[in-house]
């Protein structure tokens, strides 16, 4: 008997991405600066009005404000018809320094055992499946295109779409066998904002808005082989979309964790990603258990895997790692013993995890849309502050300079394991 497993995803332009990316933009602001900076940054965003608050402790000096307008006007949000514009929106600032208690398991020297320990405890969790090139599950890979798509068209392509407003959510069923495989798509839900439509009936405009959709989003995102003549479609199902945004629903950082990482498969520790430095093992060790997951099974150790780490607050070492593999795995151990290898070749150490994926770089922006996992990694170069020492009249002077650097960016995706993997597992 066949099953239905269902993933969504929303836009840039939902309230609570607007959040996700305005933290991230200054975490990276602060990075850029100082890549030890230490950022606990959370957002809330409702009608007119952006408010920052959280932890920092940080030798950057950033202009928040400056740094949440851009950010919103990147998005889209520029006009006033949205009653949320980068232009115009109240920004409220509420930053504190972090807790020295906290700190003091966290900074290399100071912690139980001398090193870099975890900033909390928790589990985390990696996912990754043969479902898509992409490792990722094909439910949540679709609902992220889609909604990306939709971005696209309203920034790059309006003589395609000239209506879009940034507000989107996409939502997409699979109906697999009873061994698992993806057989077909069974539903397609898409919800857009828009503009309104003049002179036009209600019911012209959602006819108008569904087969756009049909015709320049679907079409580009999923296989027609996966589309039938059952497959279900819902085009903004409850009517008109005009209010949205952060006028329509108030937006918070991390309140997307499900689309952020696998859509429902797998597992997830509880943790938020967005605004939080690299010491914050809810972000790193969430990165660092998708790099296994995906080039455990990148290099044919099973075709589906979660990985599991878990961490006492300022120790180091890990309480624990555990790795299922759903009983799909190609090698003749058992997933304990397929756990204790991988122990062996991924030093999950918080700052061995740090170093390893380059997370004290300034990536972090990009992640907070469409999905944490399952982006194609790529190299860019960034302006970063550099400061040196100089003698000038005898005296010693710190001075400060901007240089591009070429950074990495979706780091945990690179399956620059996959040998490692395959000669430790003796394939």
């Amino acid at each position: 008997m066949t099953y239905l497993f269902t993933s969504e995803s929303v836009s840039e332009g939902h309230p609570d991405k607007i959040a996700d990316q305005i933290s991230d933009a200054i975490l990276d602001a602060m990075l850029k600066q100082d890549p030890a900076s230490r950022v606990a940054c959370e957002t809330m965003v409702t009608t007119g009005l952006a408010v920052i608050a959280g932890e920092v402790t940080t030798k950057a000096y950033v202009e928040i404000p400056d740094v949440v307008r851009e950010t919103i006007d990147k998005i889209g949000y520029n006009k006033e018809d949205y009653y949320f514009a980068a232009h115009s929106c109240g920004v409220q600032v509420a930053l504190h320094s972090q807790s020295p208690d906290i700190a003091q398991g966290v900074n290399v020297g100071e912690g139980v055992d001398k090193e870099q320990g975890a900033g909390d405890q928790g589990m985390m969790f990696g996912y990754a499946t043969t479902e898509t090139e992409d490792y990722m599950p094909m439910a949540l890979a679709f609902s992220h295109g889609l909604v990306k798509r939709l971005a696209e068209i309203r920034k790059h392509e309006p003589e395609l779409i000239g209506y879009l407003r940034p507000d989107a959510k996409a939502q997409v069923t699979i109906e697999y066998n009873e061994d698992n495989t993806p057989l077909r798509v069974h539903t397609i839900v898409v919800s857009t904002q828009h503009d309104e439509f003049p002179g036009v009936s209600d019911d012209e405009a959602l006819a108008q808005i569904a087969e756009d959709v049909k015709k320049h989003v679907i079409p580009t995102v999923i296989p027609a082989e996966l589309i039938d003549a059952n497959t279900i479609f819902h085009i903004n199902p409850t009517g008109k979309f005009v209010i949205g945004g952060p006028h329509g629903d108030a937006g918070l950082t991390g309140r997307k964790i499900i689309v952020d990482t696998y859509g429902g498969k797998g597992a997830h520790g509880g943790g938020a990603f967005s605004g939080k430095d690299p010491s914050k093992v809810d972000r790193s060790a969430a990165y660092a258990s998708r790099h296994i997951a995906k080039n455990l099974v990148a290099a044919g150790i099973a075709d589906e895997a979660l990985v599991q780490v878990a961490y006492a607050i300022g120790v180091s070492h890990p309480v624990s790692l555990n790795v299922t593999t759903y009983g799909t795995a190609k090698v003749d151990l058992t997933d304990a013993e397929i756990s204790k290898k991988i122990e062996e070749i991924f030093d999950m150490r918080p700052k061995a995890i740090v170093d390893r994926l380059g997370l004290t770089n300034p990536i972090f922006a990009p992640t907070a849309a469409y999905g944490h996992m399952g982006q194609k990694p790529y190299k860019k170069e960034v302006e970063v502050e550099v400061k040196d020492i100089v003698e000038s009249n005898g005296q010693k002077v710190t001075t400060t300079k901007l240089e591009n650097k070429e950074v990495e960016f979706f780091t945990w995706e690179k399956l620059d394991y996959v040998d490692k993997i395959k000669s430790a597992f003796g394939i």
